[in-house]
């Protein structure tokens, strides 16, 4: 349940869950957050989920701090009922033009690339939140002794569809973009889709991934 809420700037509420960052205290996020939505409140213009904190941006003209705090405080949330997700599973080829940082994991978790990739591919994944750019889900929680920092010099581009592992997550990157992340693979699949209005993202708050090895040519041929 929601910890406290307080001002963001003029226009929204943050909601603090607590400083755990698990799947336990994100399922509460995502719970608030898909209710909030449910109850389509007048003036509420933008929900931002994130792994332990929910920002809910709103029309000044239309309400007000004082009033949507006492209606978000008094919303009735089941905290029992489960979490309604999808299973999604995510193709990976991990060849050579693809994994550009598994010898730097090797060196840094000092375990073989073939446990590594065992490891990752025998995991099941609960996505806490997508964000950073449009649709990269944010997907945890890797093993301990599979967590390693970012990279010391941000890559100037990131490959659209890179798998990439830092800390406890590891993400997908749905455009090309800078970044930092361990990529260890790539996915053909198009993960979030701009031209759809509905439903852009394959991968949403709450559901789970599962990746799968291919090879080179089952990736090439995949959209064929």
């Amino acid at each position: 349940m929601i910890k406290n809420i307080s001002n963001l700037g003029d226009a929204a509420l943050y909601c603090d869950f607590g400083k755990e960052i698990n799947k336990e205290t994100n399922i509460q996020v995502i719970k608030y957050f898909k209710g909030i939505q449910k109850e389509n409140i007048e003036g509420i213009n933008n929900l931002t989920p994130s792994y332990n904190k929910l920002i809910i941006s709103f029309d000044l003209r239309k309400k007000n701090f004082k009033d949507l705090k006492k209606q978000i405080e008094n919303l009735e949330i089941d905290e029992s009922e489960s979490l309604k997700n999808k299973k999604v599973k995510v193709p990976v080829s991990c060849d050579e033009s693809f994994s550009l940082d598994i010898k730097r994991l090797e060196e840094k978790l000092k375990i073989k690339r073939d446990v590594i990739y065992e490891r990752f591919f025998n995991k099941e994944f609960f996505c806490y939140m997508t964000g950073f750019i449009a649709g990269m889900p944010f997907l945890g929680d890797l093993d301990k002794g599979m967590r390693v920092k970012r990279l010391e010099t941000p890559r100037v581009k990131v490959p659209k569809g890179s798998i990439g592992l830092t800390e406890q997550f590891a993400n997908i990157y749905t455009y090309e973009s800078p970044g930092g992340w361990n990529i260890i693979g790539n996915t053909p699949l198009n993960i979030f889709d701009g031209a759809k209005e509905v439903e852009p993202n394959l991968i949403n708050p709450g559901d789970t991934v599962i990746f799968n090895e291919i090879s080179l040519s089952e990736y090439k041929s995949y959209n064929d």
